[in-house]
């Protein structure tokens, strides 16, 4: 006879060999929730109408309009990756640094940080700046696996510079406001690109056969033509992250509103580049919508499995396996670091997202740590599932786009050291939480212990009631 107990490690491993079989994940979700589910009503661990609150669950997802920023921002970043901007960025940046070593690898990283800020996609991010770059880096001798490296890792910057798509995901999972989200992400931006560029400083003055400067030709660009191609590729980028990202800042738009103007500067970016089109708009659709049912199943998926596994307690049996971790809360988060880490092998951030996050929030405050600071440390994190050999989704995008001569092996061990840098943010977060804090206004600290009211209180009791003498007749 099972238990109550035995019910959430049956759960969790009966999801695992799901995932393992192959099978897909919203429905795997569903299917291991469903299925325990009956088992739980039969043992008699909850009644049958502990499911009716699966419906509203499911209404719940479909009416939160925080998770319509998901369509907006992809069909943002959809319609960016084709519309040339990426070309003029990559073009003028390239020329600006050509003439030292290294150059292009320079013109990547930074390109890439831009392009991430306005698309919040990796595989637009990855696919856009393979296309343009890869070529242009083999014809002047770069080192396949610097190229493969440098792509790749620049794509992934995506993942965690606003607006992302997962910090989006993240904060509904939280219960935190995407704002917050989104401020807590900008310094350990910031300090990826800047990571990425002292190691190619780093490679060029000990290496600098791996990464010639342009020779002379190449460098058609000078004085005023330069700096009108960079401003030309500047410019409009710097002003459609302020529509989005500013507004949202400074109270302006919900994220939601503040995507929506986004898709809008995007077309009008396109408009601009003279790309523009039926085609072009009715591609950049496809994709969203493909990415967005993607999204909803997984999140319908994981609140059928969420409600059954709290149903049994399970969320008192997560509570107190890590909970009881030694070490506190550096225990707890070394823990989940090394497990999110591994588990990015198998899963991409969204599924990480909607199954594991959710076990792991109400753990991480009773402990108190900062949920904003936790969920953008998961970020970093979940950062490094894109460039996993050979798993690695930003390696499977630049495989599919890279020529014959680009091996396999170049790209996997291409990766390596960018996977290295990834983990050396991490651990930066973990050790340097005002990294992520810094940005975000918590407001004034004030201990209400500590506070004392000095103006004297009116009195508030009742005036006596008279109560008149009993007359006699």
């Amino acid at each position: 006879m099972l238990s109550m107990e035995a019910m959430p490690p049956l759960m969790f491993g009966g999801l695992v060999l799901f995932l393992l079989i192959g099978f897909p994940v919203a429905f795997s979700l569903s299917a291991v929730g469903l299925f325990f589910g009956l088992v739980s009503i039969e043992l008699g661990f909850f009644t049958a109408q502990y499911l009716h609150n699966l419906p509203l669950r499911v209404f719940g997802i479909m009416s939160n309009e925080l998770l319509l920023a998901i369509p907006f921002f992809t069909l943002m970043g959809a319609i960016l990756e084709r519309c040339g901007l990426a070309e003029d960025l990559l073009e003028g940046t390239g020329q600006l640094f050509g003439a030292l070593p290294g150059g292009l690898a320079y013109a990547v990283v930074i390109v890439g940080a831009i392009l991430g800020a306005i698309t919040g996609t990796v595989a637009a991010s990855v696919i856009a700046m393979g296309m343009i770059s890869l070529p242009v880096m083999m014809r002047y001798g770069y080192d396949h696996r610097l190229i493969a490296g440098v792509i790749a890792a620049s794509g992934t910057i995506t993942q965690v510079i606003p607006p992302s798509l997962v910090l989006i995901v993240l904060a509904d999972q939280l219960g935190r406001s995407v704002g917050d989200m989104y401020l807590g992400a900008i310094g350990p931006s910031i300090l990826q690109t800047l990571l990425f560029l002292a190691d190619i400083l780093g490679l060029s003055l000990v290496r600098p056969d791996k990464m010639p400067p342009l020779p002379p030709e190449a460098r058609t660009l000078h004085g005023w033509p330069l700096i009108r191609r960079v401003l030309w590729g500047m410019v409009p980028s710097i002003a459609l992250i302020f529509l989005v990202l500013g507004t949202i800042f400074m109270g302006l738009a919900t994220p939601t509103e503040a995507g929506a103007m986004g898709a809008v500067g995007a077309i009008g970016l396109a408009a601009m580049h003279g790309r523009l089109s039926w085609v072009l708009v009715r591609q950049g659709m496809g994709t969203t919508m493909r990415i967005t049912a993607m999204v909803i199943f997984i999140l319908i998926g994981s609140t059928v499995f969420s409600l059954v596994f709290q149903g049994v307690d399970g969320s008192l049996w997560i509570e107190h396996l890590l909970s009881g971790l030694p070490g506190g809360q550096t225990g707890f988060l070394v823990f989940v670091n090394i497990f999110i880490f591994f588990l990015a092998f198998f899963l991409d951030f969204f599924e990480i997202a909607f199954i594991v996050v959710p076990l792991l929030a109400p753990v991480a405050q009773k402990l108190g740590i900062d949920l904003v600071w936790f969920g953008v440390l998961l970020c970093v994190n979940m950062q490094t599932s894109f460039m996993h050999p050979p798993f690695g989704f930003a390696l499977f995008y630049l495989r599919g786009i890279a020529p014959p001569e680009m091996k396999s092996r170049d790209i996997y061990w291409g990766a390596v050291p960018w996977l290295c840098l990834q983990l050396v943010l991490v651990a930066i977060v973990i050790l340097w939480p005002e990294a992520v804090l810094y940005w975000i206004d918590t407001g004034p600290k004030v201990d209400p212990a500590t506070v004392r009211i000095d103006i004297p209180l009116p009195d508030l009791s009742a005036p006596p009631i008279e109560v008149p003498p009993p007359v006699f007749r």
